[in-house]
């Protein structure tokens, strides 16, 4: 009998730790708002968008890369064919393609810079830069690129032919 006592006081003693120890795993450490915010931002990949900037006529386009090369595709030949009715090729005809920074920001707005290579001092910057903007003012709607369901800026730089033959 007091083999089956002790056995009985042991028993209980195990199942008390085992309750315990148990108990002490459930009680994680609270994490704070702030703490679960800047896990989240540790994972966002802030170089890198969700969707690309698009227009309409590639809206309907499933595949995301067939979506992306449709944009681009667009947005130069509408860039190149409001460009080729302007005076750009005559005045330097030496350009036949020009680097285009866009920028398309989250309300939709689109501004258009020239890149100039170091060595372009023969060229008139602010002329063609006029040129440019003025020529490309009234472009079509383009939505913006989003992250996470939210419109974000996005920029570029697209090689634009201005002697289109």
């Amino acid at each position: 009998m007091p083999a089956k006592h002790y056995m009985r006081k042991i028993s209980i003693i195990l199942f008390l730790g085992l309750l315990f120890s148990s108990c002490q795993n459930l009680q994680k450490p609270k994490i704070t708002e702030e703490e679960l915010l800047q896990q989240e931002l540790k994972k966002i990949n802030f170089g890198q968008v969700d969707e690309f900037p698009s227009v309409a006529a590639c809206d309907t386009l499933k595949d995301t890369e067939t979506r992306k090369l449709c944009f681009f595709d667009y947005l130069t030949v509408a860039i190149q064919e409001k460009l080729s009715i302007d005076t750009l090729a005559i005045l330097y005809p030496e350009i036949d393609t020009i680097q285009v920074k866009v920028t398309v920001y989250p309300d939709s707005r689109l501004e258009f810079e020239p890149q100039f290579p170091l060595d372009s001092l023969a060229y008139d910057k602010n002329k063609i830069d006029s040129i440019l903007r003025n020529r490309l003012k009234d472009f079509p709607k383009i939505n913006p690129a989003l992250k996470r369901g939210i419109p974000v800026k996005t920029q570029f730089i697209l090689p634009v032919i201005l002697n289109v033959e």
